[in-house]
C-alpha cells in the first residue's frame, strides 16, 4: 500500500480534514494539477531534521516557518499543515483543518494499515494501566508462541520478548504505526497497548479501532492547564476509547461505570466485566455462584478473590467457572485485580485461558519499578519502589502496606515529589491520601519541566494539615533517599517501611525539558542496602 499525493488527498477529502492545496499562487483541490501527485512518498516525517528526497512532512505543536529553512534542497516532497507554508517551500502543502488527525490517518496509510493485521488491544485507566499490559502480553504471548507486542509507559516490545525503554504512555500516531508494522513484519499477531486520556487529547489515535478495549477505573488525575482543566473532560477523553472498539472490559466498580456502560450500549460494544473482592475467603466449589456474590456489589464476569486469610494467592473465576489459584510475583491485592482483568482481556481477544500454560503465564511478571521490594541487612527495614503518583495508587499502595503488615504498626515514611507543570492537582491529593496513615514525608525532586523542585516540594509541604506527621524537603533525589535510609536506620527499635515513589526504575529526571541522568531509586537502595 503506497501513498501518494493524490492518495492523501482523498483520504483526507473522506474524512472531512481537507481544506485545499496550495502552491506558491495555486489554490486547489485536486491533486492532478500537480505532475507528480502520483508518486509514492518515500518517508512520513514530523522532524525537518529527518526530511529526505520524498518526504512528506506533518507540520505540527508549535510549529514555525523558519524550520523550513532550506527544505526544498532536502527533497521535501509535500507537507501537511494548518497553515500555508508556501511561502517558505515550493512543495505543495495539504493545509487541515487539524495536522494531528492527518498525521494519524497518513500515517496509517504510508504504513500499509498494520493495524488490519494485528489484534490490537488498547488499556486505559487511571492506575493499573501498565500492570494490566505486561500481564496481558504475558497471557497472548502464551496462547501465540511469542507474537504478542507492547506499547507501556515503561517499554516498548515489537517482537515478543526484547524490551526497550519508552519514551510515552501511548506514542505519537507516527510512531505507533511505524512500530506497528516493525511488529507484522517481526511476526507479531497481537498487540497490547496502553492508551492515556492525552492520546484521545491529542489525537495520537485517531482512526485507530480497538478489537479489544479495556477501561479498569477512573479518578481525578491529569488536571492543570497544559493537560485537562477539569476531571469531566479527563473522564471524556478516556471514554472515547469505548466508541472506539470492538468489545469493551470493563471494571464493574469503577466510578461512573453505569455512564461506561451507557457509552458502550450507544457504540453497539459488548461488555465483559472484572472485579476483586476481598470480603472473604474464596474456594472453587461455591462463591463463583452468582447467589453468593456481595450484596452491595454487582456480579462481575471475571471475579479475583483471595484463596487464603495471608491474601498470598487468589482464586481466579471466569463466568463461574474457577480458573485456578493464583500467585503473582508483582505483591498488593490491586494486582489481582489487574490479573482478572487481563485475562477478560485475553479472552475476548481470542485467547484459550482452559489451557494453565496461558491463564497463568503472567503468574512470574516483573516490572521494573513497580512494587519491588528491598530488606535492609543493617535493620528492620524494607523498602518498597513504585510509580505511585496520584491520590488512587498512593492509597493502593497505603492499602497494601496496612493489610500485609499492619499488625507490626510499622514507622512509614513516604518519599514523594510530584510533576512540575502538570497535575496540579495530584500534590495536594498525595498528601491527603497519606498524612494520615504515615509517621514521616521526605518531599524531592521528581520530573518538571521549568517548576524549580524546591517550589513543589514547599507547596506539598504546605498541604499538611496532620501535626502528627514531620516533613523534610531534600530537593535532590538521591540525597532524599540516602536519608530515608539513615533515618530508618536511626529508629532500629522499630519496623521501618520506606515507600519511594514516583520515579521507579527511571534512569534519568526530567529538569527544564531535558533528561537529567540519574541513579534511580531502585539502584540507590540496592546500594544502601548492599
Amino acid at each position: 500500500m503506497t501513498l501518494t499525493l493524490a492518495s492523501a488527498t482523498q483520504l483526507l477529502k473522506e474524512h472531512g480534514l481537507l481544506r485545499e492545496i496550495i502552491r506558491r499562487d495555486h489554490w486547489t483541490l485536486d491533486p492532478h494539477d500537480f505532475d507528480d501527485c502520483d508518486t509514492a512518498f518515500a518517508a512520513i516525517t514530523y522532524d525537518t531534521r529527518q526530511v529526505k528526497a520524498g518526504t512528506l512532512l506533518c507540520c505540527k505543536g508549535r510549529f514555525k516557518a523558519e524550520y523550513l529553512h532550506g527544505i526544498d534542497e532536502a527533497g521535501l516532497q509535500a507537507y501537511v499543515a494548518e497553515t500555508d507554508f508556501s511561502g517558505e517551500t515550493d512543495a505543495p502543502g495539504l493545509i487541515v483543518n487539524d495536522v494531528r488527525r492527518a498525521m494519524s490517518l497518513l500515517s496509517a496509510q504510508f504504513y500499509g494499515r498494520p493495524q488490519d493485521e494485528l489484534t490490537v488491544v488498547g488499556i486505559t485507566g487511571t492506575k493499573g494501566k501498565t500492570t494490566t499490559a505486561y500481564f496481558t502480553q504475558a497471557v497472548l504471548n502464551a496462547y501465540s508462541d511469542g507474537h504478542a507486542a507492547l506499547f507501556s509507559s515503561v517499554d516498548n516490545c515489537l517482537d515478543g520478548h526484547t524490551y526497550v525503554e519508552s519514551d510515552l504512555t501511548t506514542p505519537e500516531s507516527m510512531d505507533a504505526f511505524r512500530m506497528m508494522r516493525e511488529a507484522v513484519d517481526n511476526g507479531m499477531k497481537y498487540l497490547v497497548m496502553e492508551v492515556s486520556s492525552q492520546a484521545y487529547k491529542v489525537e495520537r489515535v485517531y482512526g485507530l479501532t480497538f478489537d479489544v478495549a479495556a477501561f479498569l477505573n477512573i479518578s481525578p488525575d491529569h488536571i492543570s492547564p497544559i493537560e485537562h482543566p477539569t476531571f469531566e473532560d479527563y473522564l471524556y477523553c478516556k471514554r472515547h476509547i469505548i466508541a472506539n472498539c470492538r468489545s469493551l472490559v470493563l471494571g464493574v466498580d469503577a466510578d461512573h461505570a453505569d455512564l461506561l456502560r451507557q457509552d458502550a450500549a450507544a457504540a453497539g460494544v459488548p461488555v465483559t466485566t472484572f472485579a476483586l473482592r476481598n470480603d472473604s475467603l474464596y474456594t472453587a466449589s461455591s462463591e463463583t455462584d452468582n447467589d453468593s456474590a456481595d450484596a452491595d456489589h454487582t456480579v462481575a464476569d471475571f471475579v479475583a478473590r483471595p484463596a487464603n486469610e495471608a491474601h498470598s494467592s487468589y482464586h481466579i473465576a471466569a463466568d463461574n467457572a474457577d480458573l485456578g489459584a493464583f500467585t503473582l510475583a508483582l505483591d498488593g491485592d490491586f494486582n489481582y485485580a489487574n490479573a482478572a482483568a487481563a485475562l477478560a482481556i485475553a479472552q475476548a481477544a481470542g485467547a484459550d485461558l482452559h489451557d494453565e500454560r496461558v491463564s497463568h503465564a503472567m503468574t512470574t511478571v516483573r516490572i521494573a519499578g513497580r512494587m519491588e521490594q528491598f530488606r535492609d541487612p543493617q535493620s528492620n527495614t524494607l523498602a518498597i519502589v513504585d510509580y505511585a503518583h496520584n491520590y488512587a495508587s498512593v492509597t493502593a499502595l497505603l492499602d497494601f502496606v496496612y493489610e500485609r503488615f499492619g499488625e507490626q504498626h510499622p514507622r512509614i515514611t513516604l518519599v514523594t515529589g510530584s510533576a512540575g507543570n502538570k497535575a496540579y492537582d495530584r500534590r495536594k491529593e498525595i498528601v491527603e491520601a497519606a498524612q494520615d496513615r504515615i509517621a514521616n514525608f521526605i518531599f524531592t525532586a521528581e520530573d518538571t519541566d521549568s517548576e524549580p523542585f524546591i517550589d513543589i516540594c514547599m507547596q506539598m509541604q504546605g498541604y499538611i494539615t496532620n501535626d502528627a506527621v514531620t516533613s523534610t524537603v531534600i530537593s535532590d533525589r538521591t540525597t532524599a533517599v540516602t536519608n530515608a535510609v539513615y533515618d530508618a536506620r536511626a529508629h532500629a527499635d522499630q519496623f521501618n517501611i520506606l515507600l519511594i515513589i514516583g520515579k521507579g526504575d527511571e534512569r534519568w529526571i526530567k529538569n527544564h525539558n531535558k533528561h537529567v541522568p540519574f541513579e534511580g531509586d531502585d539502584h540507590i537502595i540496592e546500594r544502601l542496602f548492599a
